[in-house]
């Protein structure tokens, strides 16, 4: 639609075939326009819709615009078909004419009864509605097409917004509920259930939610439209999908949930199988460390030796209960246990080592002083100082220590530093000092 030229002197015989043919056009244009708005699928929706909320309230307004528009666009219709008789009377227009013709084109030829019920409920050009203390209203043809423009552009915004909702959001919350129904059928055989599961609340929670929002798209479709920022085109916006895409959101995190205890159900039996071998090995590593406790409290003297605990009964009852769990095929509980048990597992596994390697942990000393002292006493012999009697009675007092029950590691440690002193002693060395390394010559080995 475009407006009138504003009102002016009395037109001449040119200006006035000029304005009825640009007239002419814009009656085209404006019927044109009505009669698209008229058909316009959205608005045929929305007339036989049961509407609710914000979409009701603006329908109603919108339909006395439509019925205000033809309204209008009659009572322009009216004016120009008296211009085009008044024309026509004569090829050469009298003053007369001229003046009749310039109030026509140029002045507020055009009264609508403001009492009408058509325009009860229509937008007033300042906003609001119109009351029914309103009799007439005067237009020029330019302010008549002005405010046909912003009726028509209100009620088109209105009509194009309601329809891109309902073109977008239902087919996709019913793509979504079929989905839904899919992923609850699936949900439902492998035991994922409300009030057992909490994904299976979720779906319970998903399926109410999506059920309502339909039901509010459908009957109050522009309270889920977003208008865009800064236009003031008709239909200028999107639809609001944050609560679908939430849904959505819920649904693909219920899929996974699913998707994971579908995992379980295939491989739970060697999952409880590599259970019970880890549980097994740490239960044979704690009794080996029980034994080797033994063993060391009964050869090694003055030292503690850390007590060794049993095997835990509560991951062998919950593995029982995991296995409980696989055979009554309850897929939902048995995946988050066996998760918990595969991690205690390894930690009791790596406990049980850990008891081993400190209980043993004298034993080890030991050997090592063992070791040293045979490897110090080999040096001796290359160098042809086997039979020096001060290294000889230390050797063997070192030598009675470790190699007597219970060993003393204490004492056994210092005689063999001392045999060490002697040793570097005679060949020029600095000994070693036990926990701070070991001097040049030890580095290279006692070899040599």
């Amino acid at each position: 639609m475009a407006d009138a030229d504003p009102a002016g002197p009395v037109m001449d015989r040119d200006e006035v075939d000029r304005a009825l043919a640009r007239l002419g056009q814009e009656h085209e244009a404006i019927e044109t326009s009505l009669l698209a708005l008229q058909d316009h699928a959205g608005r045929r929706l929305l007339e036989g819709a049961r509407l609710t909320g914000v979409t009701a309230e603006r329908w109603t307004s919108t339909e006395a615009a439509i019925t205000l528009l033809w309204t209008y666009f009659d009572a322009y219709t009216d004016v120009l078909r008296a211009a085009r008789v008044i024309r026509a009377r004569r090829r050469w227009s009298s003053r007369e004419d001229l003046v009749e013709l310039t109030e026509l084109l140029r002045g507020e030829p055009v009264t609508v009864a403001g009492s009408a019920a058509a325009t009860a409920n229509a937008p007033t050009p300042h906003g609001g509605q119109a009351g029914p203390g309103v009799l007439s209203e005067r237009y020029s043809l330019s302010a008549l097409v002005a405010r046909m423009n912003e009726l028509y552009a209100s009620s088109l915004d209105m009509v194009v917004a309601a329809d891109a909702v309902w073109s977008a959001l239902p087919a996709r919350i019913d793509l979504l509920s079929a989905e839904l129904h899919r992923t609850s059928g699936l949900a439902h055989s492998v035991g994922v259930r409300p009030g057992e599961h909490p994904a299976g609340d979720d779906l319970e929670r998903i399926t109410r939610t999506l059920k309502k929002l339909r039901e509010q798209v459908v009957s109050d479709p522009l309270a889920f439209w977003k208008p865009a920022e800064g236009s003031s085109a008709p239909g200028g916006g999107k639809p609001d999908t944050t609560v679908y895409d939430r849904e959505a959101r819920a649904l693909e995190d219920v899929r996974r949930e699913i998707d994971a205890v579908l995992t379980v159900r295939q491989d739970a039996e060697k999952r409880i199988v590599r259970l019970r071998d880890v549980l097994s090995r740490a239960d044979r590593t704690l009794a080996e460390a029980r034994t080797a406790r033994g063993e060391v409290l009964a050869k090694i003297a003055a030292t503690e030796v850390p007590v060794v605990s049993g095997p835990p009964t509560v991951l062998q009852e919950q593995l029982s209960t995991a296995a409980e769990y696989r055979r009554h095929a309850q897929w939902h509980r048995l995946s988050p246990l066996l998760e918990s048990l595969e991690q205690k597992a390894e930690d009791e596994l790596l406990r049980a080592r850990e008891s081993l390697t400190a209980v043993t942990a004298p034993l080890a000393v030991r050997a090592e002083l063992r070791g040293r002292l045979d490897a110090y006493k080999a040096k001796v012999s290359r160098h042809g100082l086997a039979e020096d009697p001060l290294l000889v009675e230390r050797y063997e007092k070192a030598r009675r220590m470790l190699w007597s029950a219970p060993c003393d590691l204490r004492a056994a440690e210092q005689a063999v530093l001392r045999y060490q002193q002697a040793v570097a002693e005679l060949l020029g060395a600095t000994p070693g000092v036990p926990g701070q390394g070991a001097g040049p010559d030890e580095r290279r080995g006692p070899g040599t």
